[in-house]
């Protein structure tokens, strides 16, 4: 049999893994083009900044978001977990009342983290951009909280609902809405305060898009007048908080140990220091992008199978995505090291070539990641989040401990060492424990049939 007429058996014969590609084909879609767009944004941005002013801009917006990040309590996983089961077994009232718990409750805490960040705003701007005049900027971008008051509940609502090219429609209108505001400042010769209320421009369209549309979708997933539901008794309080402080707690080690990066940088070095940083981490959105949808779109369905206890679906859907996944990375990771010095070389007349040591590096772990993307999703399937913050936690203390040691000596290229190293540590340790419950999972339900 030729490697076609395999692959167009396997394509015959596995429903969910035509699901799962299908949905995430209408993610893909939109990140294609937005992942070109992005580009055009972030070297548009770096052209017009400079080194050193692109690096202020990534160190406002991670402050920002950060302040964010830190009262998540990642809506999305919660409700598609407790929804997506009572969903699975026909059950709309108690699917209905997890998402308005959840909603209510991310109002709540976006309201919150605007407050918070409003306070430390002066902080963030003198200790780590230490340019104490970007605390209004700061202000001003944290808008973005309030426009995004309940993104993760309307995103798991909308992949509950298979509605995907909704989600993909919305990230492409952000970005677009992002690259012509990015166009003008560039045409107009604008600063880092126009750039910045670009991307703020982009996020308060998607936040009030996936709102918007996640309203209109919900009364046919959860059934007409689902705001009604009472919550009392409709749902597994200990469970649910439970799992939501896990999911937070493992958001804040994340948002420590992987999404501060820049900040780090800046506290530990300068503004341009973490201005070649975050082109770094840009050029690694290319590995991300595309794989992304995967991680939306394969979750709701291992959660599903797993009320099924469809396991030998999981674990080819693991295996083929895998698959899919390396041979992307592979694509990517060759055309980085075969051009990458060219290219970077024609950007800005090479201001930016001090990136590439630092690319080298994050591809690594960078790599790792995206290659089992699925690894924290499986767990959380099983209903195990504690796991994944353990094993991020006992990463990021070593991660942590190398940086305050050796980045001041040695620069930004040993921060994205430390960082490759946290994703292989915590990421191989999430994916062993997770196989390790599927195989007991399969070994318990062969035991069963046997006994039947």
């Amino acid at each position: 049999m030729s490697l076609f007429e395999r692959l167009t058996a396997l394509w015959r014969d596995d429903p969910l893994l035509r699901k799962v590609i299908r949905n995430s084909s209408y993610l893909f879609s939109g990140n294609t083009v937005s992942m070109g767009l992005i580009f055009l944004q972030g070297f548009m941005s770096a052209a017009l900044l400079g080194v050193e002013n692109y690096g202020t801009l990534g160190l406002i917006i991670a402050f920002a978001s950060n302040v964010n990040r830190l009262l998540s309590f990642r809506m999305n996983e919660l409700v598609v977990k407790h929804s997506g089961h009572f969903l699975a077994q026909g059950d709309q009232t108690r699917a209905a009342a997890v998402v308005k718990l959840a909603g209510i409750s991310e109002i709540i805490t976006s309201f919150t983290a605007y407050g918070i960040l409003l306070l430390v705003a002066k902080w963030g701007a003198t200790v780590i951009i230490k340019d104490s005049t970007t605390a209004t900027w700061i202000a001003i971008f944290g808008l973005a909280l309030l426009a995004n008051l309940a993104t993760e509940t309307s995103q798991a609502v909308l992949q509950l609902g298979g509605h995907y090219r909704t989600q993909a429609v919305l990230t492409l209108l952000q970005n677009v809405t992002t690259v012509i505001l990015i166009g003008a400042a560039f045409l107009f010769q604008g600063g880092v305060f126009e750039v910045m209320m670009a991307y703020l421009a982009g996020k308060c369209i998607f936040g009030l898009g996936m709102l918007t549309g996640a309203l209109y979708h919900s009364n046919r997933l959860l059934g007409n007048g689902w705001w009604k539901v009472r919550a009392r008794g409709a749902v597994e309080w200990r469970s649910m908080i439970s799992f939501a402080f896990s999911t937070n707690l493992s958001q804040t080690v994340n948002m420590i140990m992987r999404d501060s990066e820049v900040l780090w940088v800046g506290y530990f070095l300068n503004s341009t220091a973490a201005g070649y940083y975050k082109f770094a981490l840009a050029i690694m959105n290319v590995i991300l992008m595309p794989i992304t949808p995967f991680i939306q779109t394969t979750f709701p369905e291992m959660t599903k199978a797993v009320a099924r206890k469809a396991w030998g679906q999981i674990r080819d859907l693991l295996r083929r995505t895998s698959l899919i996944a390396i041979a992307w990375t592979g694509v990517v990771v060759v055309g980085l090291l075969t051009a990458g010095t060219w290219l970077l070389g024609l950007f800005k007349n090479g201001e930016f070539l001090p990136s590439l040591p630092i690319i080298w590096v994050l591809l690594i772990g960078f790599s790792f990641a995206n290659i089992l993307f699925w690894n924290r999703s499986l767990l959380l399937a099983f209903g195990r989040p504690h796991y994944p913050l353990i094993a991020a936690a006992v990463a990021g203390v070593i991660k942590i401990v190398l940086m305050f040691l050796l980045v001041p000596k040695f620069g930004a290229v040993m921060q994205a060492a430390a960082l490759s190293l946290f994703f292989i540590l915590s990421i191989g340790a999430i994916t062993l424990e997770g196989l390790s419950g599927l195989r007991k999972a399969e070994r318990q339900a062969i035991l069963v049939e046997g006994s039947a």
